[in-house]
C-alpha cells in the first residue's frame, strides 16, 4: 500500500537544450556585446579618447557626486573616496586602490547611483583627477587621459600581488 502512495518517477529529463539555457532568454548580439564591453585594465587598455582636470570634473562631483561623498569627497550617506589613512581605514581611492584606471573603470560604469553610465569620457576624466587632487597624488594642473591615466602610481600599488597564474588553484 505504501508504494501506491509514493509517486513514480516517470517524468522525461530535460532536453538537453533546456539543461544548457534553461530555456530562457537567447544569444546576446554582437552590438549587445559591444555596449557592455566597457572594461578598463590597469595598463589603460579600454579607456576611451577624452580628457579632464580636476577644474573640469569640480562642476560635475558639486552635480552629481557631493550629494552620496560630501563636498569634500570624505562620505556621506555613501563611502568617503578621499582620504590617505595609513591603516587604510576607511578604505579610499587614496590609500587602498591600486591602480587609478580602476577609478575611470568603476566611476564610468556605475556612477552616479542614480543614473549610472551617464557621465561622457569627459566627465569622468574629470571628475577621476578632482578626486586624484584631493587625495594629493596628482598635480592639481594635471590633466587625465587614455595615455596618462595609466602612468599615475597609486599609494596602495604594493599591498597587491598581480594574479599572474594561468590555470591552477584560485588562493596561493
Amino acid at each position: 500500500m505504501l508504494a501506491a502512495s509514493v509517486p513514480v518517477a516517470t517524468a522525461q529529463p530535460p532536453s538537453t537544450r533546456t539543461q544548457e539555457t534553461f530555456g530562457l532568454g537567447r544569444a546576446a548580439t554582437t552590438a549587445e556585446i559591444e555596449a557592455l564591453d566597457i572594461d578598463v585594465r590597469p595598463d589603460g587598455w579600454g579607456l576611451p579618447p577624452g580628457r579632464g582636470n580636476a577644474a573640469d570634473g569640480a562642476p560635475v562631483w558639486e552635480r552629481t557626486c557631493q550629494v552620496c561623498h560630501g563636498p569634500e569627497g570624505k562620505g556621506g550617506t555613501a563611502a568617503p573616496v578621499v582620504g590617505r589613512a595609513p591603516n587604510g581605514r576607511p578604505p579610499t581611492v587614496g590609500n587602498f586602490w591600486p591602480y587609478a584606471t580602476t577609478l575611470y573603470d568603476y566611476i564610468n560604469r556605475a556612477m552616479p547611483r542614480n543614473a549610472p553610465g551617464t557621465l561622457t569620457p569627459d566627465q569622468v576624466y574629470g571628475v577621476v583627477a578632482w578626486i586624484l587632487v584631493r587625495n594629493e597624488i596628482i598635480p592639481n594642473d594635471a590633466e587625465m587621459n587614455a595615455e596618462t591615466l595609466p602612468q599615475v602610481v597609486m599609494p596602495a600599488r604594493a599591498q597587491f600581488v598581480p594574479d599572474d597564474r594561468r590555470g591552477g588553484r584560485e588562493v596561493r
